[in-house]
């Protein structure tokens, strides 16, 4: 789905541009987001699902064949061994959609993130 043509305000509309078994994926990351990062708000940012806390924290969004998951670039190399079988990029991690979403590692690399940006947060008072 062409998200550029579209103008989203909420996590709901982004979701709701996809197909159920799509919807009910991106539903599931969200809510483990949010477990994982409960002060975190929710917001949309480059057309894309964004938690934000003390600054960009996460983003998820849908290609054809995948769930893009971006933690940014120090979220992905903490984890690189563990993400081993997917497809990464310096600061993207590519869930497939014939494949089961490991909650659990998003739970950690979200909670990770969290640390990290508290950490720079405490570091810049």
């Amino acid at each position: 789905m062409d998200t550029a043509k579209q103008q989203l305000s909420t996590i709901d509309d982004y979701i709701s541009m996809f197909p159920a078994e799509i919807q009910a994926r991106l539903e599931q990351l969200r809510q483990t987001i949010k477990a994982a990062a409960p002060d975190a708000e929710e917001a949309i940012s480059y057309q894309m699902p964004a938690f934000k806390l003390h600054g960009n924290l996460v983003y998820f969004g849908v290609s054809k064949k995948h769930i893009g998951f971006y933690p940014t670039s120090s979220g992905v190399k903490a984890f690189e061994q563990e993400l081993g079988s997917y497809a990464t990029s310096k600061g993207a991690i590519q869930f497939p959609n014939d494949q089961p979403i490991p909650f659990d590692l998003v739970t950690r690399i979200v909670a990770y993130r969290v640390q990290e940006n508290l950490a720079k947060q405490k570091k810049r008072k």
